[in-house]
């Protein structure tokens, strides 16, 4: 099947990190493109559903595969966590779509936007979140990811800002998962956002060519590593 074309050649080709930084401009630029049908767009919302779109354009998948895009979540202040917990308050929420949708029907982010924030608008039922831990819990389920990007916010932990005695860190990296990707911050740049991502090395290029924001007005102050 051509699921299983795609599973092979992630597992068979070697990986290239690949790294690259939006300023405001470019993040600016791709929120225009939804500003008449959506609101309230947060920067995370947007740089992950750009990254998405490029990284499922760039496998050239079936125009009905169904791929999806895992995001972490913070609950703590959606669920009643037990008194003294100072474990991890998250969960994965899914954000999901057919290729076609996602990169063929739409010129933009657009639709990518929309079930990102589905996907954030789920956590606030309760009832969905226990249904995630109870997921998690049971060992006997095995999720097929080869479709699936998985992006994690770094960006505001302070991560530039640690310090071990040798001074604060000039990178943070590499990556190397073909389904991982991670939001990092950029030091000395508190405004702008990382997106450090590994892909197979014969359609790395494709990647780098669709995470360029086309815009001629924007600072083209991205960086490719």
């Amino acid at each position: 099947s051509h699921v299983d074309l795609h599973k092979l050649m992630m597992q068979s080709q070697s990986l290239v990190a690949t790294s690259f930084t939006f300023g405001p401009s470019e993040v600016h630029f791709l929120k225009k493109q939804c500003v008449l049908s959506l609101k309230c767009i947060t920067t995370f919302e947007t740089v992950a559903a750009h990254t998405w779109r490029a990284w499922v354009k760039s496998l050239n998948l079936c125009p009905m595969q169904t791929v999806k895009l895992l995001f972490s979540a913070n609950i703590r202040k959606k669920v009643n966590l037990p008194e003294g917990y100072y474990g991890n308050g998250f969960v994965l929420a899914c954000a999901e779509s057919t290729v076609k949708d996602l990169v063929v029907a739409n010129n933009n982010i657009s639709h990518g936007l929309k079930v990102v924030q589905h996907a954030k608008a789920n956590l606030d039922n309760e009832g969905y979140i226990r249904s995630m831990v109870d997921l998690l819990e049971d060992k006997t389920v095995r999720v097929d990811l080869s479709t699936s990007l998985v992006i994690s916010q770094w960006s505001r932990l302070g991560l530039e800002d640690v310090d071990f005695g040798e001074g604060k860190p000039l990178h943070m990296g590499p990556l190397t998962s073909s389904i991982y990707c991670l939001l990092l911050p950029v030091v000395g740049d508190a405004n702008s956002v990382r997106v450090l991502v590994s892909m197979p090395e014969n359609v790395v290029e494709s990647f780098r060519y669709h995470m360029v924001v086309k815009d001629e007005n924007a600072y083209h102050d991205h960086n490719m590593d």
